[in-house]
């Protein structure tokens, strides 16, 4: 917890942040967790899990935007991913923040832009997947996001099962019929909304994982521990679910084993590529969510 506590506290640095982003000796912390700097290089990861039979989700880092054109222009990537994944016939996704699309300067920006992306996949047949951020963002995340579905039908929202309020929740994305990605968290939170024992946490989220799996609309399941995965499959042998009625998710260069595991089991996993140079927040939130990743990365790095 101590460590976890600490990692959290240098993802808010800006100082800290603004060093590594730029620094030429960060770069062999990121190449394990985040796919290059560029689109190419994202595509390039795609098709090298693609040929491994993994299916992919591309997110463009970058959040909190400084104002309406650098939101803009964040929107405006976004389309442009779905349109060139499109042409060329990748299995993919796009995941994106809210935050990246101007919901700090005003929500009707973020719906606007969120709109323009999902009307682009729903025009190419590209899913839209929403990430979940801090729980000041959940109400309006999940608002959107069913504003947008009852449009267009292609987005998925991510939910975390560390939050107190997250059953009721997923209760109503799956009678509204809307997909949900289930993580556990990685944000900072106070123990008045959100469990902090991993136990308790863990319960909640064997716990969704059945509902979501009994009642929900093509679920996710996005973990990379063992014994969440034995419960989700022992859930989908039960409810003797196809695989095309659910996916397992999983965080590039995490896990490679389980992932190809998986596959070779006949269960479809969709892996979340980031690509960009805004990567330091994002690599923070990996870190805390599993500190041995970090000494993963440390060991890499000094090699």
């Amino acid at each position: 917890m101590i460590l976890r506590s600490a990692i959290l506290y240098a993802s808010g640095n800006q100082l800290l942040r603004q060093w590594m982003e730029h620094s030429a000796n960060a770069r062999p912390l990121t190449r394990r967790f985040v796919a290059g700097n560029s689109l190419d290089d994202a595509i390039s990861a795609v098709r090298e899990l693609s040929a491994e039979g993994l299916l992919s989700s591309l997110d463009t880092l970058g959040e909190k935007v400084g104002g309406e054109e650098e939101a803009r222009r964040a929107a405006e990537r976004y389309v442009e991913v779905i349109h060139r994944v499109s042409i060329l016939g990748l299995p993919v996704s796009v995941s994106l923040k809210l935050s990246q699309l101007g919901f700090d300067t005003a929500r009707s920006l973020a719906e606007e832009n969120l709109e323009r992306i999902a009307a682009a996949g729903h025009e190419t047949g590209v899913r839209v997947e929403v990430d979940m951020e801090a729980s000041p963002y959940v109400d309006g995340t999940l608002a959107l996001v069913k504003q947008c579905h009852r449009q267009w039908g292609n987005v998925r929202v991510a939910v975390q099962a560390y939050l107190y309020r997250t059953e009721e929740d997923v209760r109503e994305l799956n009678r509204e019929g809307i997909s949900a990605r289930l993580c556990k968290g990685a944000y900072r939170e106070g123990r008045a909304i959100a469990w902090h024992r991993k136990p308790d946490v863990d319960e909640n989220y064997r716990k969704l994982t059945t509902l979501l799996l009994e009642e929900g609309t093509w679920p996710a399941i996005a973990s990379h521990d063992e014994r969440m995965l034995k419960h989700a499959r022992a859930e989908i042998a039960r409810l003797k679910l196809a695989p095309e009625r659910y996916e397992f998710e999983m965080l590039y260069g995490i896990r490679r084993d389980l992932q190809r595991t998986l596959v070779r089991e006949g269960h479809a996993v969709r892996i979340y590529v980031p690509y960009g140079e805004a990567w330091y927040p994002y690599l923070m939130r990996r870190m805390a969510e599993r500190p041995a990743n970090l000494l993963f990365v440390l060991r890499n790095w000094l090699r």
